[in-house]
């Protein structure tokens, strides 16, 4: 086995190295510490492995995504949304006996414990869509406590199926109109568009233009490798708790603004300039003055240094998408323009600053007339599978073991604690001007 040496104090350590499929390389520090008494630092965990995965694979410096080997450039042409969900939980492409019976079982679960609804009742009408998720998610658990290995799968079932509805049921919600129910009728896609939209006892078919978006959408937001979230879920995952619990925890840490919430600012950054009179090249001269203190939303990204490849796919989307259904709107238009000057300035091109993934799926939301509080709910509906099958293959890990990072402690070295009595002391013979007001 290859391996790498390190230098510390004198004494040489010898670690070993990883080569994954792709030939990716990583240095094995599991023994660092048992041997030198040292940690790696690596705040935001930029640079370490927190594990080995064989769902998706991504090069940033090629722009390259693949989910279980597959091109996302031929999975997003070829594939429903439950084909991936199937292909990223079980490893493989469904056969169409397998998919008809895993897209059965979506069907047959959409629907809610009646009792949950009652908790909808406890939500004020100003809970964002996020809040009502999550929770409702962790509640799924006492709904459904897994018994046993053999329930783990109906329960991956029943969160993939449910989970749209309680996003239809939360928007719902905040706008004060009665829930609508989940069709059998319906694909996945377009049930969840019926639950946004219909309106209780009125006909309501999703039209072709918004299930191809969405179904094209979540397909895009499967899987990202180890981001944020991700990590959450398997760092929740690995203290054993139960699949609804560490899916939960994953869609707290995509709320965050940095994260999912990212296609949200992309639009309320378009509205700002559309208020400020529409001056896109104010803004972009703005965006190149490092003092300025704005950002362009929407543009680069952490791990691609090229084009990322769900932006390429979702560009022409966000053309037929407009084309197609004749959407005049002047935040759109903003949007194209900035879209021209990234992709032709040297300042941008030079910065590898390409619009991404969060800059069009915030665009063809808005035309579909999906709420901008929406936005970060749909995300998750997207990267629900890929939460499920990074949950499932830490559990079905042999060397699997809790998550417990290391720190570098930089506080008070050791000091008594003496009395409050006697703190009280000490403090009333210092000058009134050093006392810390409480």
């Amino acid at each position: 086995m290859e391996t790498a040496k390190l230098r510390l104090r004198d004494k040489e350590y010898e670690l070993p190295v990883l080569v994954g499929s792709e030939q990716e390389v990583g240095i094995d520090v599991t023994a660092l510490r048992g041997a030198s008494g040292a940690i790696t630092f690596d705040p935001g965990y930029a640079d370490t492995g927190s594990c080995t995965s064989a769902i998706t694979f991504i090069d940033g410096e090629k722009g390259i995504l693949r989910y279980r080997g597959f091109p996302i450039e031929q999975v997003a042409a070829h594939a429903s949304f439950t084909e991936v969900c199937y292909l990223l939980i079980y490893g493989e492409p469904p056969t169409p006996a397998q998919l008809a019976r895993f897209e059965e079982q979506l069907t047959r679960h959409t629907l809610l414990h009646e009792d949950m609804k009652k908790l909808f009742d406890g939500f004020p009408a100003t809970a964002h869509p996020m809040a009502i998720l999550s929770a409702m998610i962790a509640s799924l658990s006492a709904y459904y406590p897994q018994r046993g290995e053999d329930e783990r799968d109906l329960n991956i079932a029943r969160l993939l199926a449910k989970a749209p509805t309680i996003a239809g049921f939360s928007h719902k919600k905040s706008i004060g109109q009665a829930f609508v129910y989940p069709r059998n009728d319906l694909s996945y896609t377009q049930n969840f568009l019926h639950m946004m939209f219909a309106v209780r006892a009125e006909p309501y078919m999703p039209s072709p233009v918004l299930d191809r978006a969405l179904n094209l959408l979540l397909i895009l937001h499967a899987d990202h490798e180890q981001n944020c979230s991700t990590s959450t879920v398997r760092m929740v995952g690995s203290s054993q708790a139960n699949l609804f619990a560490s899916i939960s925890a994953g869609v707290c840490a995509l709320w965050g603004p940095l994260h999912g919430g990212a296609n949200q600012q992309v639009i309320e950054m378009l509205a700002r300039i559309r208020d400020d009179g529409g001056d896109y090249q104010k803004y972009v001269a703005m965006a190149k003055d490092k003092n300025s203190g704005f950002k362009l939303m929407g543009f680069g990204h952490r791990v691609y240094k090229n084009f990322d490849p769900r932006a390429k796919i979702l560009k022409q989307a966000a053309d037929d998408v407009l084309t197609e259904m004749g959407v005049a709107d002047p935040l759109l238009d903003i949007a194209k323009n900035l879209e021209q000057v990234a992709l032709s300035d040297e300042f941008f091109i030079e910065r590898k600053l390409y619009p991404n993934v969060d800059f069009y799926s915030g665009i063809i939301y808005r035309a579909m007339g999906i709420p901008t509080d929406m936005f970060t709910v749909l995300f998750a509906l997207g990267r629900m599978p890929g939460w499920i099958a990074q949950w499932k293959e830490l559990r079905e890990d042999p060397k699997g073991r809790i998550s417990r990072p290391r720190q570098i402690y930089v506080g008070a070295t050791e000091r008594p604690f003496l009395p409050i009595a006697r703190r009280a002391e000490l403090a009333s013979r210092q000058p009134a001007a050093e006392l810390v007001p409480a």
